[in-house]
């Protein structure tokens, strides 16, 4: 229990702190007025004032904000303040501000796999084969479970990724396929089928299959500072697009909503990393800071995204939307937001119940 908890405080708190750090950092390098600087909603708890700023420990401790000279267009500026203000401001120097936090958020994640892949190194799904499928190709060829393919028309496999996409690449062109199996190198000839495959997301398709799956046995490989680099911006992309196409799916009901997850389904995953090791801890942040950049530029007011899409907006109309307007898109996000946060606060109980039957989303 206690490194349940420590590990969610330092995980949300880390994340949160370097998300409005991004917000911050923007704010006083174009010039804007940074009132308050907050980890945590509500009521101010404890905090400490330098210059201009108010800095502090809010009472609701689920997310945190940065406070801005004129953020409210409503709010008087005096005209000396107006440089100062943030909504007198260039549309690109409000946007730039806005995207500073899960551009932050994404920065954190590439520093953390960083961090993994240089000390531990880079773990990858090997190609040894756990099952073969009755009646299909590779059974046809001769592959057995076991066997670990090293080679696919001459071109050597280090992970079992490779293996996939060069299948699909190949489609039902024949395979020449060197495999090792009991220390000797065996060669198989392997003409790919269309069949029907359930992909990531449960989504039947048709695509090349040979009728092999993985083990899941993995094999770490270790790599340079710069290769480690390399591979945390490749993994970070990655996972933008894929938890991109998440959102996309659960909007189409592809995904069912109780596959998301909220912080107590965090707080649960964060304690055992932790308890699996820094590597794995780390590991888990990185990829939770990635997810949060993704959620902060959904198209929904109030978060950062929402901002986005009114600021697109006003330079297209080079005029921003009346006051009106955005009120009511901040109530309408609102109400969105918090039907959303007593949804997943729901799936996570329900998770917990003995005969709770939700699974996080990607």
């Amino acid at each position: 229990m206690v490194t349940t908890i420590v590990s969610t405080v330092i995980v949300l708190g880390v994340l949160i702190f370097i998300h409005e750090l991004g917000h911050f950092l923007a704010a006083r390098k174009l010039g804007v007025t940074v009132l308050r600087f907050s980890l945590g909603f509500g009521p101010r708890l404890v905090g400490v004032r330098r210059g201009e700023t108010d800095y502090c420990l809010s009472l609701i401790p689920l997310g945190g904000y940065v406070k801005m000279l004129g953020e409210d267009p409503e709010e008087p500026v005096d005209d000396p303040d107006r440089a100062r203000s943030f909504s007198h401001q260039s549309v690109k120097k409000r946007l730039a501000i806005v995207l500073a936090g899960p551009l932050s958020n994404v920065v954190l994640g590439i520093v953390l796999f960083t961090v993994v892949f240089a000390f531990y190194g880079f773990p990858r799904l090997n190609t040894e084969i756990g099952a073969v499928t009755a009646d299909s190709p590779a059974a046809r060829a001769g592959l057995q479970a076991k066997d670990k393919v090293l080679e696919i028309n001459g071109r050597p496999l280090k992970a079992w990724d490779e293996l996939s996409q060069t299948i699909q690449r190949e489609g039902l062109k024949p395979l020449e396929i060197v495999a090792e199996r009991d220390g000797q190198r065996l060669t198989f000839q392997v003409t790919p089928e269309i069949r029907e495959v359930k992909n990531i997301f449960g989504e039947t398709i048709q695509r090349p299959v040979i009728g092999i799956t993985a083990s899941g046995s993995f094999e770490v490989e270790k790599v340079n500072p710069f290769m480690a680099v390399f591979y945390s911006v490749q993994q970070t992309w990655t996972l933008t697009k894929l938890f991109f196409m998440t959102v996309v799916k659960l909007i189409q009901r592809v995904l069912p909503m109780e596959t998301l997850g909220g912080p107590l389904l965090i707080a649960q995953m964060a304690g055992q990393q932790a308890q699996e090791g820094l590597m794995n801890f780390l590991h888990f942040m990185g990829l939770i800071s990635v997810n949060l950049a993704v959620l902060n530029l959904l198209p929904i007011p109030v978060l950062d995204g929402g901002h986005v899409f009114f600021f697109l907006i006003e330079a297209v109309r080079r005029k921003p939307l009346s006051v009106r307007q955005l009120e009511m898109a901040q109530k309408v996000g609102m109400a969105v937001l918090l039907a959303l946060m007593v949804f997943v606060f729901y799936n996570d109980i329900m998770r917990l119940l003995p005969t709770g039957k939700g699974v996080p989303a990607p």
